[in-house]
């Protein structure tokens, strides 16, 4: 093993069970908690090995900040600097030398050398540290390794290390590999619960635990929020602790050198408040810092494939997440960590994060995927095969791009954007932004959308351009230089970027998030997908007609604009000229009760331009009619005394006759289908003034089947001839049923109650004096004679003597008239 200075660690107890496992086998598993010294001792121990030859070691780490700290970390440790044994390879910049036989390596670029170089010459070991992340990256470039070591190299070993993790199905996954167990090293670590006010913002809360955290305990301390938007607010609360205490941020926004500021220990006498995101839970060790103040959110990627957009979301940390915060607080000496909930709500947590290949948006994941020549991920070992609706939607995607052809292969445009190390959609902007002239404008949009900070975080692109422009720091000029690399990829030039079009190259490549300001509301816009997003009505850009948003966040609803740049009509004509509609609609206005026609112009789902044209009747704009008139309401109809009868009648049998063949006129069917029964009857109407009673009486008779007119006719009929033979109206719609308004005297002689539908339903029988005044209400007309008549008869005599009120009406002669003179 290679001789390292400092303090023996755990892990070395470890190794030599690992060396073995390795000199016997082409995989291990490595769970070693956090402390424990995996991530740079064990590349160091495996230089020595046999199997490795002159082969070099590659060392995965989950993100920038790890990778540069894992590699100066053993550098140190070997008395060198960085490029020499120990070398490291990054988006921003890279230190390899003739000498290195160790290259600690960000997981995006692993997958990359992998794919370019199956064989992995030169490749002796794959180290994946912090796998327990899950990153899609991790879980690509491990599916590759694996892949490539069955195929092409037996003798390539591959190792995953992690602080928690299920070992034994990792090593399923290996093929059986051999599961290494080291102890950590952690100091006694004391966890006070401070539940906070879900009423109260969560900087507040996070900001007085500080001050009770600095009051109460020694040292620096480490807090955990979600996100830059929460750190930058709790910063600003915290800023009047005086000169002995350093607000110091750490996000993956900063540039190296702020980075490396925020985990450098404090200078003498001062104390260092640490205010970072998850990029701090693992592969770091703060020197000084025993307290951790846990916020308990973490922010999370979640793809919507519906929708092609990602959303960051701010969830629950996991129990592995809280744990590893935990342990942060005793990495050098006894702490304390504080946590922002109740402690039997902790029993309550998820136990992993979701592993991103689960909720990402898989462009890159399957563009990879084809270059490797595979076209169904399935085929591949991984841990959690992706979802089937992800997967669709991003083979849609690249297939619309022209990187895919229609079996899945990579086509040769798609390796032109390979080739460019961004998101597929970024890489086709700059490929299409050279080809239109608008390449170095192109290459700075793409960097800006991935190196988060540069330029300032304003949702307005073109102010973030013009401030990128005039930054000189270190991090920019790496940037440029990044960026100068990407283009000539792309086969473009340098030179000038004209900042006014970066609206058109935006939508170039996203017309679908081509969007237009919405009226009521600064700052409310609706994109051509159809979805609504909004940014700060105070912004500049919120008074801008039409937008090109670059990225958004939100839920489906209405998402958050965090990226857009103003769209002239001029540029976007240019942009989406060949995605624009023109046509003309017809529909219904409910102001005028009238069908309008419209010539459109249209993108997906935005509206550019409208003006009016004439009508044409047809069964197009009756439809519209028809299901215009039935939202305002029936009513509105001109409806006649027979069509408000006839569908009474048939309302009442479908009651009466549950199981009959009788259809559904109710007014909730009616309106639901008034495309399909009154359409076909207003075919010359364009406006509700067009119809006439005769249309709609029409629409409703043709609603009954033939073959039930003759039983609707019988049982439910329109009329009743009484015992003096008028031919009285029923009415149907009342509350009591069917029913009969008719004058006692007509139906003397009547000893049985009149009943309809086959004699199941009596008739309601309104009896009226022979001035038409409601006398008595019956359902039992032979009840009310032998009854209550007597006492109607003596009030009736008095008030009516000239009309007949015999003692007995059911053995009288009705009549209509009054009795003869003299009698």
């Amino acid at each position: 093993m290679v001789s390292s200075a400092g303090d023996t660690l755990p892990v070395e107890e470890a190794l030599p069970a690992l060396l073995t496992a390795l000199d016997a086998g082409n995989a291990a598993v490595l769970v070693a908690p956090p402390g424990a010294g995996k991530t740079t001792r064990v590349p160091l121990a495996l230089l020595d090995a046999g199997w490795r030859g002159d082969g070099k070691i590659l060392v995965l780490e989950p993100r920038r900040l790890a990778a540069r700290a894992a590699a100066n970390r053993m550098a140190e440790t070997l008395g060198e600097r960085v490029g020499e044994t120990i070398g490291l390879r990054v988006r921003l910049g890279s230190k390899i030398g003739p000498r290195t036989r160790i290259e600690v390596v960000t997981e995006g670029v692993f997958a990359r050398l992998v794919i370019a170089d199956p064989e992995l010459t030169g490749v002796a070991a794959v180290l994946f540290d912090e796998f327990h992340e899950r990153s899609l990256d991790a879980d690509l470039g491990l599916a590759l390794a694996i892949d490539a070591q069955s195929a092409l190299r037996e003798d390539l070993r591959i190792l995953v290390m992690s602080a928690t993790l299920d070992g034994a199905r990792v090593s399923r996954l290996l093929g059986g590999a051999s599961v290494v167990e080291s102890a950590g090293r952690a100091y006694p670590v004391d966890t006070r619960y401070v539940p906070r006010d879900p009423r109260s913002r969560i900087e507040d809360s996070v900001a007085a635990c500080v001050r009770r955290a600095l009051a109460e305990e020694r040292g620096g301390a480490l807090v955990f929020l979600p996100g830059r938007g929460e750190i930058r607010r709790v910063a600003e609360r915290l800023e009047d602790l005086g000169p002995g205490v350093e607000i110091v941020e750490l996000h993956g926004g900063l540039d190296p050198r702020a980075q490396d500021r925020a985990v450098a220990p404090a200078k003498p006498g001062i104390r260092k408040v640490v205010l970072a995101t998850s990029i701090a839970e693992t592969s770091l060790t703060l020197q000084g810092v025993r307290i951790v103040i846990d916020s308990g959110l973490a922010r999370e990627p979640r793809h919507e494939p519906a929708l092609g957009l990602t959303r960051l979301e701010t969830v629950k940390a996991s129990r592995a997440a809280v744990d590893q915060r935990r342990g942060r607080a005793g990495r050098t000496e006894p702490g304390v960590c504080y946590r922002l909930w109740e402690e039997a709500a902790t029993a309550g947590l998820t136990p992993f994060a979701r592993p991103e290949i689960l909720s990402s948006d898989l462009g890159g994941f399957l563009l990879d995927l084809a270059a490797w020549g595979v076209t169904d991920p399935s085929s591949l070992s991984f841990l959690d095969q992706p979802p089937a609706p992800a997967i669709a939607e991003a083979r849609n995607a690249l297939t619309t791009l022209g990187a895919l052809d229609a079996e899945g292969r990579i086509t040769a445009r798609g390796r032109a954007l390979r080739d460019i190390p961004l998101p597929p959609r970024l890489a086709a902007m700059l490929v299409d932004g050279v080809a239109a002239g608008d390449g170095p404008l192109a290459v700075e949009i793409a960097l800006l959308a991935v190196e988060r900070g540069l330029g300032g975080d304003s949702p307005d692109l073109g102010e973030r351009l013009e401030r990128f422009s005039r930054e000189r720091g270190p991090r920019a000029e790496d940037a440029r230089r990044l960026a100068q690399n990407w283009l000539q990829t792309a086969g473009g030039k340098t030179g000038r970027a004209d900042h006014h079009r970066a609206g058109a190259v935006v939508a170039r490549s996203f017309p679908d998030r081509i969007a237009k300001a919405r009226g009521g509301r600064a700052g409310a816009f609706l994109l051509a997908n159809g979805r609504g997003a909004a940014l700060d009505g105070a912004s500049p850009l919120s008074r801008s007609a039409f937008i090109a948003v670059l990225d958004m966040t939100g839920v489906a609803q209405e998402g958050r604009i965090l990226l857009a740049a103003a769209l002239s009509e001029e540029d976007l004509a240019e942009a989406a000229g060949d995605r624009i509609e023109e046509r003309v609609e017809t529909a219904f206005d409910p102001a005028s009760t009238a069908v309008r026609g419209r010539s459109l112009r249209r993108l997906g789902a935005l509206t550019l331009a409208a003006h009016p044209v004439p009508v044409t009747p047809g069964p197009e704009t009756a439809a519209a009619l028809a299901e215009g008139i039935a939202a305002l309401g029936l009513d509105r109809l001109p409806w006649s005394r027979a069509a408000l009868a006839l569908l009474a009648r048939v309302r009442f049998l479908s009651s009466a006759e549950p199981e009959g063949d009788w259809p559904d006129l109710s007014e909730t069917r009616l309106r639901e289908t008034a495309q399909d029964w009154l359409a076909p009857f207003i075919p010359d109407a364009t406006a509700l003034r067009d119809l006439i009673e005769d249309q709609v009486v029409a629409a409703v008779e043709a609603l009954v089947p033939f073959a039930l007119r003759r039983r609707l006719d019988a049982e439910a009929p329109t009329h009743f001839e009484t015992p003096a033979g008028s031919r009285l109206p029923l009415d149907y719609e009342g509350e009591d049923g069917p029913a009969l308004d008719v004058r006692v005297q007509e139906l003397f002689g009547l000893a049985r109650h009149p009943v309809i539908a086959g004699g199941r339903f009596p008739l309601t029988l309104r009896l009226l004096s022979p001035a038409h005044r409601p006398i008595q209400v019956t359902r039992d007309l032979p009840g009310f004679w032998r009854g209550s008549w007597r006492e109607v008869r003596a009030e009736m005599r008095g008030r009516y003597p000239r009309h007949p009120w015999p003692e007995d009406p059911a053995a009288a002669l009705p009549t209509t008239r009054v009795k003869p003179r003299g009698t």
